[in-house]
């Protein structure tokens, strides 16, 4: 695009009740300005104008990307002020006014309204909605627009017209400036309204038109916590989609979420609850049991989570089996064929080939080599209250359960610790190494009874 995109994120939005600025709260997991700058950068614009005002430096402090142009709108007095802040900004022969609470909007359509300028001085993106209360009207003469009525000032006639403005609008830049100098605010806002350039560029001659939103959910913006769930719905429903023709099997798309980018072999399934979150990587034929939360990972060949499993930040390699009810955090890796099972967590630790941590554990800091059993109920005690340590278990060791194994602690291979055992000195490969008490029974002892029994 030769020109510029000004993105208007200055409003309050008081009817979030939010300490929030409303252009930040999120939808799959990014701010709302977020997504409509990503949408502007697709369009590879010359510049992006970024038009703030309330709690304005919230959003600077979200927003850190350094190429954006950032303009203060000190008093909100309406869109044509707004965009009027951002004059001197304006560089190119086309400008594009988009909304930072307005994050449905794709580059495709956004680029039908380019090209419909290509024909014209002035273009609006239109929508046709079931009910269009609380948006500006469009009013034409035949096929021609004449202008766009704000609802407040508009008759119970023209209150009956389904076609509403949008708010987008893709300018010659030239006639912008000159639309922008005579805006008025005799309205019943006492705003100044962007809406009313379509009245001032006909009377003056201009070439005014009009493209179509081919789905009105993309014009949709956010004013209280009822619209911003609707449009989480939508997008997740669209990336489902969009999912789904690609190979994935999702058990319900209406139960799953993405607030990231999930990247995918042949033939993966996910079942229902699942949240992916970051960048996450998926093999060919990975399955996803109902529940769980995947976050910065990379899941390899024929690897499958049971339900109700948290992954973060982990890398899990061929053929693994994790969970149900297991928590992989950050800096775990599995190697091909480990199994982690029902309520084990494991940080920052690697666990070799074949080996099994499958019931009620806690490994930690932690160095695995292949085919280890670890018994349940084994801990890594890797904190000493200030310091962390690493454990390390040679291949083919068998931690009895129970087991504490008491950091910094070599395990050798072959090794065998006994049930039970609180390890604090390394244990030599190839030898059974335990530690328990003597086990006593005392010969008629009585268990104490409650008086008056």
């Amino acid at each position: 695009m030769k020109g510029t995109i000004v993105i208007l994120a200055a409003g309050q939005g008081t009817r979030m009740k939010s300490d929030l600025p409303k252009v930040l709260h999120r939808i799959a997991g990014k701010p709302m300005l977020r997504h409509v700058i990503d949408t502007a950068r697709d369009l590879a614009p010359e510049r992006i104008v970024v038009v703030h005002g309330h709690e304005g430096a919230k959003v600077r402090e979200a927003i850190t990307d350094e190429d954006l142009l950032w303009v203060e709108q000190a008093e909100q007095l309406g869109t044509g002020h707004a965009v009027g802040q951002a004059l001197d900004a304006l560089i190119g022969e086309t400008t594009l006014v988009l909304y930072g609470d307005v994050p449905l909007i794709t580059p495709l359509t956004l680029e039908r309204l380019l090209v419909k300028l290509e024909q014209a001085d002035l273009c609006v993106l239109t929508a046709e909605l079931e009910d269009p209360t609380g948006y500006g009207r469009i009013l034409r003469q035949g096929e021609a627009l004449t202008r766009i009525v704000e609802e407040k000032d508009a008759t119970d006639e023209e209150r009956e017209i389904r076609e509403i403005n949008s708010g987008i609008m893709a300018f010659r830049t030239e006639l912008l400036r000159e639309c922008i100098r005579d805006l008025d605010n005799d309205n019943a806002q006492g705003e100044f309204y962007l809406t009313d350039c379509v009245a001032i560029a006909r009377d003056a001659g201009h070439r005014v038109t009009a493209v179509k939103a081919e789905d009105a959910i993309e014009i949709q913006g956010v004013n209280d916590r009822v619209q911003l769930a609707a449009l989480e719905r939508a997008w997740q429903l669209r990336k489902a989609t969009e999912l789904m023709k690609a190979g994935v099997t999702l058990r319900d798309p209406g139960r799953v979420d993405i607030r990231g980018a999930l990247f995918f072999g042949r033939d993966c399934e996910i079942d229902v609850g699942c949240v992916v979150e970051g960048d996450v990587v998926l093999g060919d034929r990975v399955y996803i049991g109902p529940n769980c939360v995947l976050r910065d990972c990379t899941l390899e060949d024929d690897t499958r989570v049971e339900a109700n499993s948290v992954i973060e930040q982990s890398r899990v390699g061929r053929g693994c089996r994790i969970g149900p009810f297991a928590r992989l955090r950050p800096g775990t890796r599995l190697d091909s064929g480990a199994r982690v099972g029902n309520f084990v967590e494991i940080k920052n630790s690697h666990i070799g080939s074949g080996s099994k941590v499958n019931h009620l554990s806690y490994i930690g800091d932690t160095e695995m080599g292949e085919a280890v059993n670890i018994g349940a109920g084994t801990i890594t005690c890797n904190y000493d209250g200030a310091n962390k340590h690493r454990t390390v278990i040679g291949d083919r060791a068998f931690i009895g359960s129970d087991t504490q194994l008491v950091a910094p602690v070599t395990v050798g291979s072959d090794a065998t610790i006994g049930a039970g055992s609180t390890i604090t000195r390394d244990a030599p490969a190839g030898e059974l190494t335990l530690s328990r008490a003597k086990q006593t029974t005392i010969t008629g002892w009585q268990r104490p009874k409650k008086e008056g029994r």
